[in-house]
């Protein structure tokens, strides 16, 4: 099974101004629990995950003038569609992260999470069990 079959291709996409906690009310509404940072001027693509909110409330940061540009990771690894899901699961695994952002070209067009990967492969496993 490949990316394509697993991503979510409703992406939310921010910008690096929005601050901590309009990401988080974003991220909450959507039920996702990243956010892919489009800086144009800067570093390009990013990604502000939930865990980089937490850490900014575990530091008493306040959320209201935290920004996502000042806690986007840009030392992303991006997968492509045509990915196996194993590929993805061992990036995620050697790199201690949940998310990917999924690119066509220079484009990003989904994010698979550890989740989505969940997804796929429990239901071949259960009927891979039940064959055999």
């Amino acid at each position: 099974m490949l990316v394509r079959d697993a991503m979510s291709t409703m992406v939310l996409t921010i910008g690096p101004t929005h601050t901590l906690r309009q990401a988080a009310r974003l991220m909450s509404a959507r039920r996702v629990g990243a956010a892919v940072v489009l800086d144009p001027d800067g570093c390009g693509i990013g990604i502000l995950t939930e865990r980089d909110v937490l850490n900014s409330l575990g530091l008493d940061q306040n959320p209201d003038h935290e920004t996502a540009g000042t806690h986007t990771t840009t030392d992303v690894v991006f997968a492509t569609p045509a990915w196996t899901l194993e590929d993805a699961a061992e990036a995620m695994a050697h790199g201690g992260f949940r998310h990917l952002i999924v690119l066509d070209g220079r484009e990003p067009v989904g994010i698979v999470s550890v989740r989505d990967i969940i997804r796929c492969w429990a239901p071949a496993r259960r009927l891979a069990h039940d064959l055999a």
